[in-house]
This record gives C-alpha cells, sequence and structure tokens, in this order.
C-alpha cells in the first residue's frame, strides 16, 4: 500500500514555495480577478463583448445582432458595467455601449485566440 502521509519538502523547495509565496497578489485580488474571469463565463455577455470589440452599439443593435430581447441585454450590460468591462455614453436619448479599456480587448483578444488553436 501507497503511505500518503505528508513528507515535508527538501529546504530548497521550501525556499522557492516561500519565493513565490512572497510574489503572491493578496487573496483579495485574486478574489477580484476570479469575478473578473466570472463574466466571461456567459455565453450572450461573450457575445456582447465580441460585439463590442468590432464597434460602438446601442442596446437595440445589440439585441438584434444576438437574436434577444432588449431587456436581456440590458441586463447582461448592466452586469459588465459593474464589472468595468463596458461604458455607456449618452447622445440624446440613445445610450452607446463599448469596451471599457484596450485590456479587456486583449483579455477577450487571447482567449479567443486560444480557443481557436484548440479547435
Amino acid at each position: 500500500m501507497t503511505d500518503l502521509s505528508y513528507t515535508p519538502a527538501e529546504p530548497a523547495a521550501t525556499d522557492m514555495v516561500e519565493e513565490i509565496r512572497a510574489e503572491m497578489p493578496p487573496q483579495e485580488t485574486l478574489y477580484d480577478l476570479a469575478e473578473l474571469f466570472k463574466m466571461f463565463g456567459d455565453s450572450t455577455r461573450i457575445g456582447i463583448i465580441w460585439a463590442l470589440s468590432q464597434k460602438e452599439l446601442c442596446v437595440c443593435d445589440i439585441a438584434r445582432l444576438l437574436n434577444m430581447a432588449q431587456s436581456a441585454i440590458s441586463h447582461q450590460l448592466r452586469l459588465l458595467r459593474t464589472a468595468g468591462l463596458v461604458r455607456a455614453r449618452r447622445a440624446g436619448k440613445s445610450v452607446f455601449y463599448s469596451l471599457d479599456d484596450d485590456h479587456v480587448h486583449s483579455i477577450f483578444k487571447q482567449g479567443l485566440d486560444h480557443v481557436t488553436e484548440l479547435g
């Protein structure tokens, strides 16, 4: 039978672990990062992000593009805005949405590149 009990690491490995731990972001930062990635875990939100990576759009255009109700798109846009991924610009009675910054576009593009490489 295999002994699965804990055995202490070699001193060199312990030093390496401590070096990595010293550089590790705080738990709160890791939690925030996990929450950010949750926003990318919904295909509707991914569709919205893709559309907004192409052009600034209003809710009605996004709804038409994704064949969904405007209320459903508005709900997802609210979540994306709260997460800091999307911003809104008012022009008269209309509100136009775009990606918040180049970081959002980069995260999305790298993820898309990764899954298309796998497929």
